[in-house]
């Protein structure tokens, strides 16, 4: 059965809350730790689904992941299994980075093309040509990649054609232990992909650039456990500001990096809201009623994907029109129809969102169809009249941690059935 998410709109939210690590880290870091046996620590660990699955996969490969609290300890073996099951690959994505860890590892990795939130198609072709001019061989049979590299992996200069972030990040998982330099020009530059630069960099890799469009990596034969801090998460941050402005709130959040989202907060800016930071916190006070902007996703330092439903979700009570352009995930649209059963008048244009703002939305059922999607029907929900009932709520536990008691915290009247 499905969980949901009932919403009373018309609370004013009040308040702040701490954020805690990114998932676009945490998962990673996971991964990362399988290039070195022993016993890894990391802190500021979400609890939220996409951790724990990734912490199957780990336990499949022959990991142990022990957690309390936010702390985790990740024990790897001396000789890791190098496979990556279907049955858990393809719940999400992110497990596709098992491939390069695996290879660098134990010279061969068995990873099931991944799945989660179906946003159209997201090929790997980045990763698997990356890979082979380090001198990895792929066979792919009946949806299962398998790769080996029979002579090592090897350093190379290459060039992604687009600033992959998971290309970038299997790259580098690669690289770490491959034979000589290894050099990725136009190189994602996304925090999380710095942060796990900085978890390696702790485990003995040599790694320059990262953070900017050129990353150098000098391979070294062996790595050792490490303690890192998650960094964090700039889309959880992000999406309690939104809640706070479109309710006409005062919302601050704490333990967070304000450069992180400095495009989201240039924009809440752009539609009225008052925007403050400190070095460690945001507050965002919303207006009467937002101003209509316009908008683009773009890899980071741009605005980010998944911050993209829930601006709509905020613009849809805008004055005038907006448009928002989406050029990461050309089918993250299903959620539209959400909105406009709740009152909006949101539709798509080829990659482009079109939001004609409505003086206020009315309460009713709709479908939280991904992680990004739940949440921001959710913040519709706040902010339009009567009751709301968001369900398949289950996806908010791939990317929030207490998401429901968070916002109570604020002053929201919501429940959780």
């Amino acid at each position: 059965m499905s969980d949901a998410i009932v919403v009373t709109g018309g609370a004013v939210l009040e308040g702040s809350i701490p954020i805690l690590g990114a998932k676009n880290a945490a998962v990673k870091h996971l991964v990362g730790a399988l290039l070195a046996p022993g016993e890894h620590t990391l802190y500021n660990v979400p609890r939220i689904v996409d951790v724990e699955i990734m912490g199957r996969v780990l336990e499949h490969v022959g990991a142990r992941c022990i957690r309390d609290g936010t702390t985790l300890q990740v024990i790897v073996p001396d000789d890791p299994n190098p496979e990556a099951p279907l049955v858990l690959v393809r719940q999400m994505r992110a497990s596709i980075l098992v491939l390069g860890a695996l290879l660098a590892r134990c010279g061969e990795a068995r990873v099931a093309l991944p799945g989660g939130d179906d946003f159209g198609v997201r090929p790997i072709d980045f990763h698997v040509k990356g890979l082979e001019a380090m001198g990895a061989r792929f066979d792919l049979s009946h949806g299962v990649l398998r790769a080996s590299a029979p002579d090592g992996l090897h350093g190379t200069d290459i060039f992604l054609e687009f600033p992959s972030v998971g290309a970038t990040e299997n790259l580098l998982l690669a690289s770490v232990l491959a034979e000589g330099t290894t050099t990725i020009r136009n190189a994602a530059r996304e925090p999380e992909l710095t942060d796990l630069a900085e978890f390696l960099r702790k485990m003995g890799a040599k790694i320059d650039g990262a953070g900017t469009s050129t990353i150098e990596v000098h391979g070294v034969t062996e790595l050792g456990p490490a303690e890192h801090r998650t960094v964090p998460d700039r889309l959880e941050a992000g999406t309690y500001l939104v809640a706070g402005a479109a309710t006409r709130g005062t919302v601050t959040v704490e333990d967070c990096v304000p450069d992180h989202l400095r495009m989201e907060l240039a924009k809440l800016e752009a539609t009225g809201a008052s925007v403050s930071t400190t070095e460690t916190s945001i507050t965002v006070t919303g207006p009467d009623r937002p101003d209509a902007v316009d908008l683009a996703t773009l890899p980071f330092p741009g605005f980010h994907t998944d911050m993209h439903p829930q601006m709509v979700a905020y613009l849809s009570i805008a004055n005038g029109t907006s448009i928002v352009t989406e050029n990461i995930y050309a089918g993250r649209f299903r959620y539209l129809g959400e909105i406009n059963r709740l009152g909006g008048d949101v539709h798509a244009e080829g990659q482009h969102v079109v939001i004609r703002g409505v003086e206020g939305l009315s309460g009713c059922e709709v479908d939280g169809c991904d992680i990004r999607a739940a949440a921001a029907l959710t913040i519709a929900a706040l902010a339009a009249e009567g009751l709301t009932t968001v369900t398949h709520a289950n996806h908010i536990d791939r990317g929030y941690d207490s998401f429901v008691p968070n916002l109570v915290s604020l002053g929201a009247t919501i429940t959780r059935t």
